[in-house]
């Protein structure tokens, strides 16, 4: 990726880059990231996990959220991806095309990615709650208890060299925290139970009705490329 390319990502989630003649490029600081294998190059063994915990998902009734689904949003991306994006729940345009982050905040979600070197395809994204949330409500502890162990799973499978999480209920529930997600940001923490690193920041349909906070989840991008490189 060029400096010239990533100048247009970061316009388009919302960030204006200035640059005088010491600032070394764009592309120096945020280089293209190694893509990862593809999900096609998956044992058959795992293949076979993947299909059976999609079935289970596809069908589960463990909590009152599946009598109001269209259907369930599994997840989508690179099954063997170093990097995985943990949202809240799905929306409706989600629950209608069992995708998550579809319509303008996974257009922005898309545009981050892109600003940092990664593909949506690259990646591996998923949510705490597998099912719609009437209304968009918050998700309930119970329901967040009955998803977590297909998250988990995903998780496990995936072995991801970086998680992040995107939104105030995504970080919280992954984390075990109740902090405030303004005081989250900028920092690393560790998914509970594993070496593997998380980041926090701010959830994109957030940040279209806060676009001047835009510049803190940049921020947070960058942090997220320097704990990558570390591992």
């Amino acid at each position: 990726m060029t400096s010239s390319l990533q100048r247009q990502y970061l316009q388009l989630i919302g960030v204006d880059v200035w640059l005088d003649r010491n600032t070394p490029p764009l592309a120096d600081e945020a280089a293209p990231l190694a893509k990862a294998p593809t999900g096609d190059q998956l044992p058959s063994r795992d293949v076979e996990v993947w299909r059976t915990l999609r079935k289970q998902v596809s069908v589960c009734t463990q909590c009152d959220l599946h009598r109001g689904r269209k259907q369930t949003v599994f997840g989508t991306g690179d099954q063997q991806a170093d990097w995985m994006v943990i949202g809240e729940a799905p929306g409706a345009e989600e629950d209608r095309q069992g995708e998550p982050f579809v319509g303008r905040a996974g257009q922005l979600l898309n545009a981050m990615l892109l600003a940092i070197g990664l593909e949506r395809q690259q990646v591996f994204i998923a949510n705490i709650l597998k099912c719609r949330p009437p209304n968009n409500r918050d998700p309930r502890p119970e329901e967040v208890a009955f998803c977590e162990a297909y998250l988990k799973k995903q998780i496990h499978l995936i072995q991801p060299k970086i998680i992040l999480t995107v939104g105030r209920i995504a970080a919280q529930n992954l984390l075990k925290v109740e902090t405030a997600i303004g005081r989250m940001r900028g920092q690393r923490y560790r998914y509970p139970g594993s070496d593997i690193p998380v980041v926090v920041t701010y959830h994109p349909a957030y940040l279209l009705r806060s676009p001047k906070e835009k510049r803190k989840s940049w921020q947070d991008l960058q942090l997220a490329m320097r704990v990558y490189r570390e591992m």
